[in-house]
């Protein structure tokens, strides 16, 4: 598939790595995250996590951003262990749902290609989430990464 009609590719931007209490930790992402940093779960959690409304978040930098976001990368510092919430990107369901959703993300992501209609983005992001294993079910799956 040609770069036209790719209905995401990250540009490295960072958009979606700033903000407070978005990025909501699995337990399988805690065990990645920590396996990764060669970290203790009760050190990592100490170090990385915050419980917040019965739910485990990465914590975010005094600058806004996720705390593993590197300025000098221009990128994610732990992406080959990263969130499944990041992975999914922007491929949320919000998105595949709502047509409106996919449009105003396209002002918030440039990596987001406008030309591709709706519908091409949903199958897509739909192809993309069942390729990498990221449909999440169950009471504590994350909401944007429940099936649509």
């Amino acid at each position: 598939m040609s770069e036209s009609n790719l209905a995401f590719e990250c540009r490295r931007c960072g958009h979606c790595c700033e903000g407070q209490g978005g990025i909501i930790l699995t337990e399988q992402d805690v065990e990645r995250l920590r396996t990764h940093l060669g970290l203790a779960r009760e050190e990592f959690l100490t170090l990385a996590v915050e419980f917040k409304s019965e739910r485990n978040r990465l914590r975010t930098g005094p600058d806004g951003y996720c705390i593993y976001y590197r300025q000098d990368l221009h990128g994610c510092g732990i992406h080959p262990a990263r969130p499944d919430i990041c992975r999914a990107w922007p491929f949320f369901r919000g998105n595949l749902l709502d047509r409106l959703s996919w449009e105003m993300v396209q002002d918030y992501c440039p990596g987001v290609n406008s030309t591709v209609s709706h519908a091409e983005f949903v199958r897509q992001g739909q192809a993309y989430l069942r390729n990498c294993g990221l449909v999440a079910v169950g009471k504590d799956a994350p909401a944007a990464l429940r099936p649509i």
